[in-house]
């Protein structure tokens, strides 16, 4: 009997142990550092870039673009990530964020809900469903981003449902959210915004997205509804060369109750070739119409209408570090921009940067 007893005890032990084994092998423990130095030819004298650039966005000293730390935990059914940041970025882009909800890069948490199927519903804070570039610019191919992903969420709160297809072709995903990257609600805004996601994936060449928002991002006493339609496509040749092109737009009613909108869309793309495993260049051309400043205002007759373009070269010092370098220009209709202490159409910078992730 005594020797059953502590096999029974021995079983149990062993049990408790090899789960409590399962859990420590779910749990991950990463981080990111991107340090940065920003020189604008506009010389402003608060450091600070154009107010419609929200990542690397101070000249002429030495800053943190992102920094975070992040714990994940996943196992079969469950999933869960929460991570903490600091940073220009944050302070750019979380600015209407109350308290400590400025520092939270995002925290979420997921079920699995089909025991055969890669169904999940996740609910908390997450990174954007639209657009192709991050807030990580080890993720982007440029260093700095986009007038489009500049100007569009980084990131989003609500629930979200998605499914991803046996064979990984399809990505379907749709969304409840607070509104157009918000944590909090705007103050009189009740309602809720609703997004989609269609990722197509045929080969690992070529991939094909579409995504969509729409919601009132306004307090319901104004309410001006919004639709906003993300659409990228990738291809690539070989290990070497990659392209990037996609086509925002999006519209909102001039009043409440308008059947009038206000229209603004952005084409943008994005080439990439690798010299070698260590050295990579990588362009963008872009151009950005908002004549009735919807999204980036500026005061002047023909609102926002700029073409820009970059070139950067990538140095992959270490399996874990990144150097970039990035001259940048932007040729706008208006003169918005200041150059030779006087009003241009013309602003150019050159940023580097040092990404650090682990």
């Amino acid at each position: 009997m005594k020797q059953i007893i502590y096999s029974i005890f021995f079983l149990i032990c062993s049990n408790a142990f090899g789960q409590q084994d399962s859990i420590k092998s779910s749990l991950k423990v990463s981080g990111y550092i991107e340090v940065y130095y920003g020189y604008d030819f506009g010389k402003p004298s608060d450091h600070n870039r154009p107010p419609f650039i929200y990542s690397f966005n101070r000249s002429n000293e030495v800053n943190l673009n992102l920094g975070f730390i992040k714990a994940s935990f996943e196992n079969t059914y469950t999933h869960a990530n929460l991570a903490i940041m600091a940073g220009t970025y944050s302070n750019a882009n979380l600015v209407s964020e109350q308290g400590v909800l400025k520092n939270i890069y995002e925290t979420n948490a997921g079920v699995k809900i089909h025991k055969n199927k890669n169904i999940w519903i996740d609910a908390g804070i997450f990174g954007s469903h639209l657009g192709i570039e991050t807030a990580v610019g080890k993720d982007s191919w440029n260093l700095t981003r986009s007038m489009a992903a500049d100007n569009s969420p980084y990131y989003e709160t609500g629930v979200k449902g998605t499914y991803i297809s046996d064979n990984s072709k399809w990505l379907l995903c749709g969304l409840i959210l607070n509104g157009w990257q918000r944590i909090q609600r705007i103050d009189g805004n009740n309602s809720l915004a609703v997004g989609h996601q269609i990722t197509f994936t045929p080969s690992k060449k070529f991939t094909l997205n579409s995504s969509s928002f729409i919601g009132n991002t306004k307090p319901d006493s104004v309410k001006q509804m919004r639709y906003f339609h993300n659409l990228y496509a990738t291809y690539e040749w070989n290990s070497t060369c990659g392209l990037i092109a996609g086509f925002d737009i999006g519209a909102e009613q001039k009043n409440k109750g308008s059947t009038a909108y206000n229209i603004w869309f952005t084409p943008y793309l994005q080439l990439r070739y690798k010299l070698s495993q260590k050295i990579i260049l990588a362009a963008r051309a872009e151009y950005y119409y908002d004549k009735n400043q919807v999204i980036i205002s500026t005061g002047t007759i023909n609102g926002f209408q700029t073409l820009g373009y970059s070139i950067n070269t990538d140095v992959q010092i270490h399996t874990y570090a990144v150097w970039r370098i990035e001259a940048k220009a932007l040729n706008s209709k208006d003169e918005i921009f200041t150059l030779h202490n006087k009003s241009s159409r013309l602003n150019y910078a050159l940023t580097t940067s040092l990404a650090i992730a682990f």
